[in-house]
């Protein structure tokens, strides 16, 4: 029997011809050699070294080949180093924390590992080629660049529904990324109010189970604390710290991190932090042989919030304990990485820094989706860092298409090639429906105009087309050719988002992105009528002009009415797509094209007109592009996230587009105590101003009225004497019309 199982194995060997472009491995793998050569996958494998493996990489395998496995079949050695195993294949297994060493040929299967987290990557790696349908004869030394690789849930608005975080911990295994930070800004146990508090029972069963998933992924669970609103520097707030870790590691969290950002104030002190850091490294991480180093999001976490008089920097690189890693974003809040960057900030903290990447994160942009590539980042900077995490969207399955990215670029950053790891998120994340995700994720990748001033590429290939077209127009003439194309492109948008609607095999993600699928229909349909609109002009058609006018005015209010229903939140609400290339371009073409309509015809049709009532103007730099919500009798302020350092003479300015009445204004700066170092004030022709008193609500809040006679400006301006950090929460104005 045993003759007759080993002769049909060995029928199996059907030699394809492989080469290496055709290994297609998540991420990257560092060292690849092929034979060029490949068999079908045998229909029996007989484990060897099971009882030594890594036991997740043993599950993983029994899961994958089923009731392929057997006493008998084709030889798969599996383990660590120095195990019997794989001992024959010590000097090949790459000397790198979770390196592996991966072998297939025509005698046996090698799964290596330099550790127990090595010897799971090999199987992941394996499983990748098993699934092609064929085994190739290949042999792969692998390890990453960057030490600690994941996600920081550090985002503020709604947080992860849990089984979200089960798909995401399940994710990052099957992608190789080792570290989730859980930070959500909205989870009351996490942060204020009852950081000091263990999680009720209910919640603390739930943070076991995905303790409990990341393990069986190898995902280190980092569990953050975020204490610094309203900590007291006593031994009794230290305690409760350290008895709310005990309480963490009780559920099974063997990873921990301490946020000191966002805050200001007393919180805010370096000598302090380090104080309560290096107490927590010496009597809880280090005296636990399981836990892993203690990481720290210090309060100036980038280069452009660094006050070098304050010390704060200089205090954490000389006092703070070696052991503890050091999260850094970058120059900005949101800002690529660079070699010079990380090599400024390792000389500051005296040691590599762990990279909080703020993207695919919207929190403040979070009308838009951020679904582009992944670029920009140094690939010369692995050994300045020692993690590099990304920060993403509310929207859990959404971010994949970034993360998958990351995994990829923190694995191999020389090997990372931008265009290739972003079809492939999307092949992985939406396989039965690539071409209508790419589609749509091409036009939904910038961020608009935003505080912090990010930008990303959206609708590269078709921009050069859009912008020749519409010189082309104006200038009296339009190439065919390009009008074709613009045709074609507002087509396969209508397609993808009636096509991605219906799609079931990834409902969650479906789910998430719903409102921004209607309103891509919109553009789509929009986009086709406006250039239906310009034929019809063209040819003096006014009939089938005027139809199609009409449309687009429809669909416009449809747009807009869209924008009010879905995704309402207080600080960016409604849905943007297409912002970038294709949404200016229907606006360009219904205007150009109602204007020459207007001049051959006598007719006065309204224009399509993207319009705002009011205009802000500032000299805080913090605030310079701070986006204003309009409705038809108020303005608001978009709020703002992080701390404001307000100079003295510091202004925030309002200008409406006329003279009103303002029967309500409101000021939130989230502080206590009066406002005496700052003054409101009102004008009709910004020249004479006059001074709105202000009352405190119940809330904190400073309500203003001043409804003596019409004004067209609003100010508020530091008067006094320093700078003051504050919150920027409420900032609205209602004007009677």
């Amino acid at each position: 029997m045993k003759k007759v199982l080993v002769f049909f194995v060995c029928l199996l060997l059907i030699q394809v011809r492989v080469m290496a472009q055709d290994i297609q491995v998540q991420p990257s793998p560092r060292q690849v050699n092929v034979t060029g050569k490949s068999m079908a996958i045998p229909v029996a494998f007989r484990l060897v070294g099971e009882q030594e493996a890594n036991p997740h990489a043993i599950t993983l395998l029994k899961q994958s080949l089923g009731d392929r496995l057997g006493t008998e079949g084709f030889p798969l050695y599996v383990g660590e180093k120095g195990g019997r195993g794989v001992r024959g294949v010590k000097r090949l297994i790459p000397d790198h924390p979770e390196g592996y060493y991966l072998s297939i040929t025509d005698k046996a299967i090698m799964l290596a590992g330099n550790d127990e987290r090595g010897t799971y990557y090999a199987v992941r790696t394996f499983m990748q080629l098993f699934h092609e349908g064929h085994l190739p004869f290949v042999e792969i030394q692998d390890y990453p660049d960057v030490r600690f690789r994941g996600v920081v849930e550090g985002f503020y608005g709604t947080p992860w529904s849990h089984e979200a975080r089960l798909r995401q911990l399940r994710f990052y295994g099957e992608n190789k990324l080792n570290t989730y930070i859980y930070g959500p800004k909205d989870d009351p146990y996490h942060s204020s109010p009852n950081w000091r508090k263990p999680y009720p029972v209910k919640e603390a069963a739930r943070l076991a189970e995905l303790v409990k998933v990341a393990d069986e992924n190898e995902v280190d669970f980092v569990w953050a604390i975020h204490p610094g609103l309203d900590i007291r520097w006593e031994t009794s707030d230290r305690d409760s710290l350290m008895a709310k870790f005990e309480h963490m590691y009780d559920l099974g969290v063997r990873s921990f991190a301490v946020f000191f950002d966002d805050i200001s104030g007393e919180g805010a002190k370096a000598d302090r932090q380090v104080e309560l850091l290096n107490y927590i490294d010496d009597h809880f991480v280090q005296v636990k042989p399981d836990v892993t180093p203690l990481i720290v999001c210090p309060t100036e976490y980038n280069k452009g919030w660094v006050r070098p008089e304050s010390g704060y920097l200089a205090t954490i690189g000389e006092k703070l304990n070696p052991s503890v890693e050091v999260m850094w974003t970058g120059d900005r809040v949101i800002s690529e990485i660079t070699k010079e960057g990380v090599e400024w900030i390792r000389e500051q903290i005296k040691r590599p820094s762990y990279i909080w990447w703020n993207f695919p994160v919207s929190d403040y942009v979070r009308d838009h989706l951020l679904l582009g590539e992944v670029y920009g980042n140094g690939k010369d900077i692995a050994g300045s860092i020692s993690g590099f995490v990304a920060n993403p969207m509310e929207w859990a399955e959404a971010s994949k298409l970034a993360i998958y990215c990351v995994a990829d670029y923190t694995w191999n950053m020389q090997s990372y090639d931008r265009f290739r790891s972003w079809h492939r998120a999307i092949r992985a994340i939406m396989p039965e429906n690539v071409e209508a995700f790419t589609v749509f994720a091409r036009h939904n990748s910038d961020l608009g105009e935003n505080v912090h001033r990010f930008r990303r590429e959206e609708s590269v290939e078709i921009q050069p087309v859009a912008e020749r077209f519409m010189k082309g127009y104006r200038e009296g003439h339009c190439d065919e050719r390009d009008f074709l194309a613009l045709q074609d492109e507002f087509e396969r948008v209508a397609e993808a988002a009636d096509l991605l609607l219906i799609d079931r095999e990834n409902e969650a993600l479906i789910e998430e992105i719903t409102p921004w699928l209607h309103q891509f229909k919109i553009l789509g349909d929009a986009g086709q009528e406006v250039l239906a609109m310009l034929k019809a002009g063209e040819r003096g058609d006014r009939e089938l002009f005027l139809r199609k006018y009409n449309h687009v005015k429809a669909l416009r209010k449809r747009s807009y009415e869209l924008e009010r229903q879905f995704n309402q939140n207080p600080y960016q609400p409604g849905v943007k797509t297409g912002t970038t290339v294709l949404q200016p371009l229907v606006l360009d073409v219904f205007t150009e094209a109602t204007e020459r309509f207007n001049r051959q015809n006598g007719t006065d049709l309204p224009l399509l007109a993207d319009y705002s009532p009011c205009k802000l103007t500032t000299n805080v730099p913090q605030l310079e592009s701070l986006p204003l919500q309009v409705y038809p009798n108020r303005v608001h302020l978009t709020p703002l996230l992080e701390v404001v350092k307000w100079p003295v003479g510091g202004y925030l300015q309002l200008e409406l587009d006329d003279a009103y009445r303002i029967p309500g204004t409101r000021l939130n700066f989230d502080v206590k105590g009066d406002l005496s170092w700052g003054v409101m004030e009102v004008s009709a022709d910004g020249e004479t101003w006059q001074t709105v008193a202000l009352t405190r609500d119940t809330r904190g809040r400073l309500n203003g009225k001043w409804e003596d006679a019409p004004v067209k400006f609003v100010r508020f301006t530091n008067t006094g004497e320093g700078e003051q950090q504050v919150y920027l929460r409420e900032f609205y104005v209602v004007f009677s019309l």
